[in-house]
């Protein structure tokens, strides 16, 4: 009895150590995207939340554990997609909070990082949503819905890189202002928009950036964007065709398409014969949930890029069977499930990816997704009304998606 009970202790000892971070080769190179929902429904409050991290609140209680999830993934470059547009508050994430071991989680510093201006919130001028009134008032949905991507103030739901390796920030390339009706044959539903906004709306709805790392004597283009969901419209569709195109504009330029223009000007797509990493949050799966005419399949069916290897985790395939639902009709393998969206619709999905060039050497890869059993659960977990100023969940609905790449040798 005696050994039993000292063997129980030690188990229960063991449990309450935090679990180590996810181990990857010397050799390899982790690029990782997550969408870690810290946007704020007002403009300046996320510096203000990272500017002071002591604070004991949900907002920086959520900061905390979403930096705890990077720290044990560890990625060497990583996209954080819903990070609203400050650089302050960029810098002060990672002084503050990467920079800094939560729950005994490996400190992580990323001497490199990369930000700029978001299409959301930034007003149209325009009725974009078809209600009668071009609303330029930041702070509300009709606000939002006018807007060049939907906001309630600029940069909202926007974007950051961060990276342990040098970023080549004289050849990085933007698309923030590329023009929806500049891509040939585009869906766009012309009779839904007027003729002014059909000349003036802007493809992405954050944006598109093309940001080159330097690894080694190799540099690989990593190429990031956050595409709107393909919900939250009427018949016409109009957001599910905006993200087809949002997906089919990098399809097109790691093909090098002479039609693609930057935000300087200067035309074409990518180089030929280029590494690159694709990442974000593509708010797409390949066969559940609304998506415009199987819209990932253009990058995963695409010769050019490598998408035999899909990150995957045990704790999405239980979640799925644990909250039924929606996820009981689905077709897709729930291990592959990026995303913890509402049990009655969509149910869970794959949203997000990591996808490099064909030819590139993927040593693993993975999602933090643990299961209820694992004392990391607590940083998924699931929907709880406690959490609903920073989107019900202790982090995020969506996961951290990484992938390992052999490059440095």
């Amino acid at each position: 009895m005696r050994r039993l009970l000292l063997a129980a202790g030690l188990v229960l000892g063991l449990l309450a150590l935090p679990a180590p971070a996810l181990a990857h080769g010397s050799s390899a190179v982790r690029f990782a995207t997550y969408n870690l929902s810290l946007n704020r429904p007002a403009e300046g409050l996320l510096r203000e939340h990272l500017a002071n991290p002591g604070v004991d609140d949900v907002y920086r209680r959520q900061a905390r554990n979403v930096a705890e999830v990077i720290q044990r993934a560890h990625p060497d470059v990583v996209l954080l997609n819903e990070f609203d547009y400050d650089p302050e508050a960029a810098r002060l994430f990672a002084q503050n909070f990467l920079a800094v071991s939560q729950n005994g989680a490996p400190a992580q510093k990323y001497p490199y990082r990369y930000v700029a201006p978001s299409n959301t919130g930034i007003s149209s001028g325009l009725d974009l949503n078809n209600n009668g009134v071009a609303d330029t008032t930041p702070g509300d949905q009709a606000y939002g819905d006018d807007s060049y991507g939907f906001g309630l103030f600029p940069g909202q739901y926007g974007m950051v890189v961060y990276s342990k390796y040098p970023i080549s920030y004289s050849a990085i390339r933007t698309f923030q202002l590329f023009k929806w009706k500049d891509m040939p044959g585009n869906l766009l539903p012309a009779d839904f928009y007027s003729p002014a906004a059909r000349q003036v709306l802007r493809l992405s709805s954050k944006s598109h950036w093309d940001v080159p790392i330097r690894i080694g004597g190799k540099t690989v283009h990593f190429l990031v964007s956050h595409p709107t969901p393909p919900t939250f419209d009427g018949p016409e569709d109009r957001n599910g065709r905006r993200n087809h195109d949002e997906i089919r504009f990098w399809a097109d330029y790691v093909k090098s398409a002479r039609y693609i223009y930057d935000d300087r000007g200067h035309k074409g797509g990518l180089k030929p014969g280029s590494p690159f990493v694709i990442a974000g949050d593509q708010n797409a799966d390949p066969l559940d949930g609304d998506s415009y005419d199987g819209a990932i399949n253009q990058l995963l069916d695409h010769r050019l890029i490598n998408s035999r290897i899909a990150p995957s985790s045990a704790g999405a395939a239980e979640a799925a069977t644990l909250q039924g639902g929606a996820n009981t009709s689905h077709v897709g393998n729930p291990r592959y499930d990026t995303a913890d969206f509402a049990d009655t619709a969509p149910g869970n999905l794959r949203a997000d990816y990591v996808l490099p060039r064909a030819g590139l050497p993927v040593r693993g890869s993975g999602v933090f997704w643990p299961v209820q059993s694992d004392p990391l659960s607590r940083l998924s977990g699931v929907y709880d009304p406690v959490w609903a100023p920073v989107n019900g969940f202790p982090t995020s609905d969506h996961r951290l998606v990484w992938l390992d790449l052999s490059l440095r040798h």
